[in-house]
């Protein structure tokens, strides 16, 4: 199951978003729904959590949340322009008001010298506000990176609720 920690920022992460009044969606590449999975884990999180796209594969992340072909065949499954892309297309199709993606290498293969193992690109997408990307390299072994990239999503979901007002 989840780490012990992981539910603890789940638990204070839906709290502020339902002080806000605020949903969320995801669209989860390399984590594959462990962002919506710890959110869902919490008791009473339907009021916060909207819905879930997994988009693992690209096809995926056009058909579900409406990235351009033309954009990943451009920068690649695991970029900025395709993390921006794959947050507002959830916000797009959902009733959320924040949206949060990730696109990653997580290893242990499938790195390359430019795109390494630990690469994660994040966008979050919110009403009325303009996407911000950001974009990590974590250490460790593939589960560690998907368990970075979790907490990762949680924090950039906390500051945009900080913005908020």
């Amino acid at each position: 199951m989840l780490p012990d920690q992981t539910l603890q920022d789940a638990e204070t992460l839906l709290a502020a978003c339902r002080a806000k009044q605020v949903m969320v969606a995801t669209a989860e590449s390399c984590t594959g729904g462990l962002i919506a999975g710890a959110l869902t884990a919490i008791a009473g999180s339907s009021d916060v959590v909207d819905r879930g796209f997994v988009t693992y594969s690209n096809e995926a992340k056009n058909e579900l949340v409406g990235v351009p072909m033309a954009l990943i065949a451009a920068h690649g499954a695991v970029s900025e322009p395709v993390a921006a892309a794959m947050a507002e297309g959830a916000l797009a199709r959902s009733r959320a008001t924040i949206a949060i993606s990730v696109t990653g290498v997580a290893g242990p293969g499938g790195g390359t010298a430019a795109k390494p193992v630990g690469l994660v690109w994040f966008g979050l997408a919110k009403t009325g506000a303009p996407t911000v990307t950001d974009h990590q390299i974590f250490p460790g072994d593939r589960a560690a990176i998907r368990a970075a990239t979790v907490a990762h999503a949680f924090r950039l979901i906390r500051e945009a609720l900080s913005r908020a007002d």
